[in-house]
């Protein structure tokens, strides 16, 4: 997929992302980077997923070589249900390159899973990562903001989800409404400081949350038949939606909404 052309649309700004070394929140913190912004990226700290840590650094690395005004990168590990994690998380990146001007709320959680059969400990799960992470760390990078004083934009990755049910995904969907909400109230109360709040709303991505669906040839047909543009998506595809809501000379009077990214799914009844 090809990357987005490197136009420096967010030349010398500074970013935070939760769960950027794999899937959406990778591919935005890679586009934000050939963009010119720099950027502090969350992540578990697992010893299975350093293999993706330093890939993503490579890939930084990369960039820089082979451009100019590129950003610069950091990770850090921590659980974003943890609400220290948000908070150092933007306190290195504050004390790194001097300020925050865009959040990404990524890190999420999605295992399918019969609603009839949801133990209490996935549901828990499902709503201390997707809900109260994304509002901790949320939270943490707003007051950055605020103490700044020159405004700022905060995304957080919902889904389609959010707008449409599924039978192994009743644990899930309502997270991802959740979400949505969040952004909207969040907006409101964000408004009078020129902080702009947007929820993008991916449709089918081909990540490791979707694993499960993309390894059974059936289900990845009958899902790519439900797509007007007749392909699942790529996290590639959420890096331009992704620096349109954070970019402020394209975006500036976007607040408050939900950008559904989805091929067209969503429309797509009959």
């Amino acid at each position: 997929m090809a990357a987005l052309p490197a136009w420096n649309l967010l030349k010398g700004k500074t970013a935070a992302i939760t769960g950027g070394t794999t899937g959406i929140g990778r591919a935005i913190a890679l586009a934000y980077i050939a963009q010119g912004c720099n950027v502090a990226v969350n992540h578990l700290g697992l010893p299975q997923d350093e293999v993706h840590r330093h890939s993503l650094l490579e890939e930084a690395k990369a960039i820089k070589n082979k451009a100019i005004k590129t950003g610069d990168i950091l990770e850090l590990p921590g659980d974003v249900t943890n609400p220290e994690t948000g908070t150092n998380l933007i306190k290195e990146a504050e004390s790194q390159w001097g300020k925050l001007d865009i959040f990404v709320a990524n890190a999420g959680v999605f295992k399918q899973a019969e609603f009839l059969k949801i133990e209490p400990s996935l549901l828990d799960h499902s709503v201390d990562v997707n809900v109260k992470g994304c509002f901790y760390s949320c939270q943490a990078a707003a007051r950055q903001m605020v103490k700044q004083g020159h405004g700022g934009s905060i995304i957080g990755i919902s889904s389609v989800s959010a707008l449409l049910g599924g039978g192994l995904q009743t644990h899930y969907t309502p997270t991802k409404a959740a979400i949505l909400s969040m952004m909207q109230s969040m907006a409101i109360a964000l408004g009078q400081h020129q902080i702009r709040c947007n929820a993008l709303m991916p449709g089918t991505i081909a990540t490791q949350l979707a694993d499960h669906d993309m390894k059974n040839p059936t289900k990845k047909a009958a899902l790519e038949a439900r797509i007007p543009l007749g392909r699942i998506g790529n996290p590639e595809d959420m890096a331009g939606p992704a620096v349109f809501l954070a970019c402020e000379e394209m975006s500036r009077y976007v607040n408050a909404t939900g950008l559904l990214a989805d091929g067209g799914m969503f429309s797509k009844l009959q």
